[in-house]
């Protein structure tokens, strides 16, 4: 049964509440198998508290004038309250800032968070940027494993940086919250051994590979997908998705346009409802026809761990099976 807040509740029974969810949440993670290649995960999980990182949320509610409801850890209500320390530890994404009706920042499903966490392949000692910060959470699972001074998160918009600020002191963790664009990178905390993104790009920003060692990880979402990129020399990035579908708010800054992918006319309905081949038209958007998209994926029915991307200098380019196959285009950038 999901733990509750008691009607007259004190903070001891709050965090004994937080804990429990926090436990209930560890385990269905676990049961998802998200961190099976670095169980280390599971200790930053368990003891870092998302609810301090969301002291707001909102859920949607179609019936209201908005279409959603905001849900509060200082509602008077102490249901609503308890609703709210319920839905901070539930295995999904939380909308944590809405403008004109638009999502423009989130907490990510955890299981997801900790997939990502456990493919970025951290070892001691590791520097890692992450781009986006959002509330702070996954800064404080990084801060957790590596250490304050070896965690450094950055985000466009102020209000953004200083709210995951709060909340990271709040939580116990200090690492180096930084307003800016973080399709620049952050040079004067370069070099990385990781880079992760929380926000998807539609190329990747070369910033990010001039600012990694060799022998880096670059984690980042891309046409609905994960890409792991393992960066190889200067200037030079490789690497495929993960199986994992992966949908994010877009990145700001540096000119890039927050626009909805185009839909083609002309396609079989039941192509454009499957999920994989949106996943190829996103990647292959500028690049191939649909209808070329189409017969490739009639043909090959491809997964997403079939796909790769290639950064070499000023190209970049997708490609299917093999980066010097048949099968390759070009990402615009």
């Amino acid at each position: 049964m999901a733990p509750s807040l008691p009607m007259n509740e004190d903070p001891a029974s709050v965090e004994a509440a937080a804990a429990a969810a926090r436990a209930r949440l560890v385990r269905d993670i676990e049961a998802s198998g998200a961190w099976d290649d670095d169980p280390v995960w599971r200790g930053a999980f368990a003891e870092v508290p998302r609810h301090l990182f969301v002291p707001y949320y909102f859920v949607g509610a179609p019936e209201t004038a908005r279409g959603y409801e905001r849900l509060w850890g200082e509602d008077p209500d102490p249901k609503r309250r308890a609703r709210w320390l319920r839905g901070a530890y539930e295995d999904g994404p939380l909308a944590t800032r809405v403008q004109d009706g638009r999502l423009v920042s989130s907490s990510s499903q955890p299981s997801l968070m900790a997939k990502m966490l456990a493919e970025l392949g951290v070892r001691d000692g590791d520097s890692v940027l992450e781009i986006g910060a959002g509330t702070g959470y996954n800064a404080a699972l990084l801060a957790h494993r590596l250490g304050d001074d070896h965690v450094t998160t950055i985000d466009l918009e102020p209000e953004i940086t200083e709210s995951a600020r709060r909340h990271l002191a709040a939580a116990g963790y200090h690492p180096v919250v930084v307003t800016g664009d973080g399709a620049r990178g952050c040079p004067e905390r370069a070099p990385f051994d990781r880079i992760i993104a929380t926000c998807t790009v539609t190329s990747v920003p070369r910033p990010w590979i001039a600012q990694c060692r060799p022998g880096a990880r670059i984690l980042a979402p891309l046409a609905t997908g994960l890409v792991a990129l393992d960066v190889q020399e200067a200037g030079h990035a490789e690497g495929r998705f993960l199986h994992t579908p992966a949908y994010f708010v877009p990145l700001r800054g540096s000119g890039r346009q927050e626009t909805e992918p185009p839909q083609p006319g002309g396609l079989p309905r039941r192509a454009l409802h499957n999920e994989m081949f949106q996943f190829l038209l996103a990647l292959s958007a500028g690049s191939l026809d649909p209808m070329e998209a189409l017969a490739l994926w009639q043909r090959e029915r491809p997964g997403r761990e079939r796909f790769g991307i290639t950064v070499s200098g000023d190209q970049e380019w997708a490609w299917l099976d093999d980066p010097e196959g048949p099968y390759a285009w070009p990402i615009p950038v």
